[in-house]
């Protein structure tokens, strides 16, 4: 027990020795430790304390080379300013010299202003006494002495001022015809609408001459049809797969046209069909007219037309004036009218407007009675187009005085066009004219539906109603008919009367 006690107080001093040497080891080690840092530090500060004087001397020596920059640059500006003064300065003494120099001048100017003065005074005096002498010896006054001057100058040179006045007016004349016929030049260069005479016949090419026969139909009941709903001539002549649509009226041919090429594309030639045909293609030429119209006026840039007046615009493309297009005429009347009115000056739109609608009354003329002028007015009135343009438009046959200078431009535009090489043809428009009278003379009978004039005007069609016309009467009217044609109309020589009544009876199977 005493072993073991004495081995446990051995350990703890030696444990407590132990620590104490370490401790006293680590202190030693610290001293060292703190010894070597101050060491770093006293290095650092004296590292420090040199760059610091480096700095010093070298911001030193730059502050010098600076200031001796600046002093040599104030010194450059000073001599500059030193240069500057003395160069204003002479100018200034140059400029003093000028005035003091200027003011003599004036001076010298002024009292030679005041010696004209008085001399131009000196030389009235004179010329009034002067004059008062001249009075005295010619015993007439100043008045009188230059009546008598002028009388004889007037006597002596009457013939040469004549001759000069006739001379300047031919001279002024002969400049005026050539400046107007320049303008109109330019305005007829400028305008560049395509002129075509229309013929009374149309052609429609068949895809096979089989075609022929159902065209014709049995007993020829098809191209009687069309040609009786049509209003035209159907010719089919020895011409391989061709069928010529014979009419004056270009409307008539061209749904007669357009109804039998539809028929041939779908097969289907019988009367019934050729009747529902021609009815469709005549509420479609409704629509093409409407297009028509609006392609005109969208042309010219006209817009904001009531579209009732631009369908009746539309409706003068089948129609004709001596065989000239009348829409296609409208369309360069206001190209023309236009273009003058743009070289004098005057107002172009209401030219323009004024040219487009001049035959508007041709789309009503066989409807409504009165020149197509007086039916053209009547239309714009109501409308509501302006009264500069209907004022403009009235005038082109010259029925109504020129009221504006837009007035004569759209006449003068009128006869231009209508005088293009080739544009018109006087003996198509007889004709024509001769066969629209033929179908109105027939129409005027009571109980007629309508009449068509073909085979070029020797052979008239009518057709009467059933209800009010009986075959006793019809005999009688085509006879009444035709010795009317002989005692109204002037034509070479005969015209086949060819009155046709037809009974329909149509019930329907339910």
């Amino acid at each position: 027990m005493t072993e073991q006690l004495t081995l446990l107080v051995a350990g703890v001093l030696s444990l407590a020795a132990g620590s104490l040497l370490g401790y006293l080891a680590r202190q030693s080690i610290a001293r060292r430790q703190i010894g070597t840092l101050e060491q770093k530090v006293q290095q650092k500060i004296k590292e420090a304390g040199e760059e610091s004087e480096k700095i010093i001397s070298e911001a030193k020596t730059q502050a010098k080379e600076v200031t001796s920059t600046a002093k040599s640059e104030e010194e450059r500006r000073r001599q500059s300013f030193l240069k500057t003064e003395q160069v204003l300065l002479q100018r200034e003494e140059t400029l003093t010299k000028r005035i003091v120099g200027f003011d003599a001048k004036e001076e010298e100017f002024r009292t030679k202003v005041e010696k004209l003065q008085a001399s131009e005074k000196n030389l009235e005096q004179a010329k009034e006494e002067v004059s008062k002498k001249l009075e005295e010896a010619a015993q007439l006054s100043r008045e009188e002495a230059k009546k008598e001057l002028f009388n004889r100058v007037e006597k002596e040179c009457e013939q040469d001022l004549v001759g000069r006045v006739r001379k300047l007016e031919a001279e002024g004349r002969d400049r005026f015809d050539r400046r107007a016929k320049e303008i109109v030049a330019y305005a007829i260069q400028k305008t560049a609408v395509s002129q075509t005479q229309e013929i009374t016949t149309t052609t429609v090419i068949l895809p096979s001459e089989d075609l022929k026969g159902k065209i014709i139909g049995k007993e020829g009941r098809n191209i009687r049809s069309l040609e009786r709903l049509a209003g035209v001539e159907i010719v089919v002549d020895e011409t391989p797969e061709t069928v010529i649509i014979s009419g004056f009226d270009p409307l008539r041919r061209h749904i007669a046209k357009v109804a039998l090429e539809r028929l041939i594309k779908d097969g289907r030639i019988h009367p019934a069909r050729v009747e529902e045909e021609v009815a469709k293609v005549q509420a479609e030429v409704e629509e093409q007219m409407r297009e028509a119209g609006e392609a005109a006026s969208f042309d010219l840039g006209i817009v904001g037309l009531d579209p009732k007046l631009v369908q009746l615009l539309g409706r003068v493309k089948f129609r004709t004036s001596y065989g000239q297009n009348v829409l296609l005429h409208s369309v360069e009347v206001a190209y023309l009218a236009s273009a003058l009115a743009a070289e004098i000056g005057a107002d172009v739109n209401v030219a323009k407007k004024a040219g487009l609608f001049h035959d508007i009354g041709k789309a009503l003329d066989h409807q409504v009675e009165g020149s197509h002028v007086e039916i053209g007015m009547r239309v714009l009135e109501k409308f509501g187009v302006e009264k500069e343009v209907i004022t403009a438009m009235k005038s082109h046959h010259e029925d109504y005085p020129y009221e504006s200078i837009e007035a004569v431009l759209v006449q003068t535009a009128d006869a231009i066009s209508a005088s293009r090489p080739g544009a018109r043809k006087d003996t198509l428009e007889n004709y024509l004219k001769r066969i629209g009278e033929l179908e109105s003379l027939a129409t005027a009978f009571e109980g007629v539906e309508k009449a068509y004039a073909i085979q070029a005007g020797r052979e008239i069609r009518v057709f009467v109603r059933p209800e009010k016309i009986d075959d006793v009467t019809a005999q009688k009217l085509a006879r009444d008919i035709a010795r009317r044609i002989e005692g109204e109309l002037h034509y070479p020589g005969e015209i086949k009367v060819t009155l046709v009544r037809e009974n329909r009876f149509i019930e329907y199977a339910r």
